[in-house]
């Protein structure tokens, strides 16, 4: 049982890994070729970040995001996350550091507004590359590690404010990982480079 569980999860993190790679390497370029597609803009936040069983800590976070002319509420947004959190108990000799990088291919669908206040909700797929070390000579363990890379389901729900140059935005996502489950609280700026939330205009109008 735990041999089929564990194929079952090296495949999936093997399509999380295929899919991922192919929207970093091939979306930009389709986008950037097409007229009916656009770079729309780009995003940069720091994290808040509460992973499953450990205490809140910081991270950082990247994204481009693209869209279609024939989807006009809809975004697509390669994107990569990091954070590190290092603790140090000096009594003990204990010395801990946990990391994650990550790799994710996100959509985002924008909602009708009027006001400076633009809400979406997103979800994707991302992969996970994940490592902890520990170093206690006390206790005969010496800078141990243990690496473990796995897909997840990304779910996001957010909103935008500023121009339409440029803005800042406060975000929630959600990170399903098996046995390293995540929340973020993002909050970060925008820089907008059009406008995917608008049907096209009319032919003529």
């Amino acid at each position: 049982m735990a041999h089929s569980s564990r194929i079952a999860r090296n495949t999936i993190s093997f399509a999380a890994l295929a899919l991922t790679l192919a929207t970093f390497t091939y979306a930009p370029r389709a986008f950037a070729a097409g007229s009916d597609n656009a770079i729309t803009g780009v995003d940069a936040w720091t994290s808040t970040v509460f992973q499953q069983g450990q205490s809140s800590f910081s991270g950082i976070g990247l994204r481009t995001r693209l869209a279609n002319a024939t989807l006009p509420h809809v975004e697509f947004a390669p994107t990569i996350e990091y954070w590190r959190n290092a603790s140090n108990v000096s009594e003990f000799g204990i010395k801990t550091v946990r990391r994650d990088a990550t790799l994710a291919a996100d959509a985002l669908y924008r909602f009708d507004s009027h006001g400076t206040l633009h809400p979406y909700l997103g979800a994707g797929l991302g992969l996970h590359f994940l490592q902890s070390e520990v170093d206690a000579p006390r206790y005969g363990v010496s800078h141990q590690q243990d690496s473990v890379v796995r897909a997840g389901l990304d779910l996001m729900a957010g909103a935008e404010f500023g121009n339409e140059r440029f803005g800042n935005f406060i975000e929630v996502k959600y990170h399903e990982i098996a046995g390293y489950r995540q929340f973020k609280l993002n909050i970060g700026m925008n820089w907008h480079l059009g406008v995917a939330s608008k049907p096209a205009a009319p032919a003529g109008k």
